[in-house]
This record gives structure tokens, C-alpha cells and sequence, in this order.
């Protein structure tokens, strides 16, 4: 494998896996945000909107490391 697959595989991974905490901070933590809420796990959110959350965020860590990183996913 090149260095620049290496590199793009490296970006979707840490991607998703930061789109996976992050909309578990916001699900769990909603009462922060705003008092009058409580905070949920997935499976009371539910799994599929669960990953209508996640995947958004996860792309737009994708689109910050591709920049960061130089990947080339996105074309320029």
C-alpha cells in the first residue's frame, strides 16, 4: 500500500471514531446544553437516528483532516 492510502484509510478511521464520541457527548449531555433536557443513551435515541447524527459529523472531520493531512479525498 502507498503512503497516501495509508494516510486516507488513517483519515476515515479518525474520522468516524470522532464522529462516534462527539454525537455520544452531545446525545449523552444534552442537559448541559440546555437544563430543561435529559440526556439518553443510543438505544433510547435510537440506532438509526443515532447514525443520522454520527455520520454528518464524522464528514466533516473527514473534510478537516483530509485538508489537514493533504489526502485528496475532496478535490480541491
Amino acid at each position: 500500500m502507498s503512503s497516501l492510502t495509508v494516510r486516507r484509510l488513517i483519515v476515515w478511521v479518525v474520522s468516524f471514531v470522532l464522529g462516534f464520541a462527539v454525537s455520544v457527548l452531545i446525545i449523552s449531555s444534552f442537559p448541559i446544553l440546555l437544563p430543561s433536557a435529559r440526556g439518553v443513551s443510543i438505544q433510547e435515541y435510537g440506532y438509526m437516528y443515532f447514525l443520522v447524527t454520527m455520520v454528518p459529523i464524522s464528514l466533516v472531520f473527514v473534510i478537516w483532516l483530509d485538508a489537514v493531512m493533504g489526502t485528496k479525498i475532496l478535490p480541491d
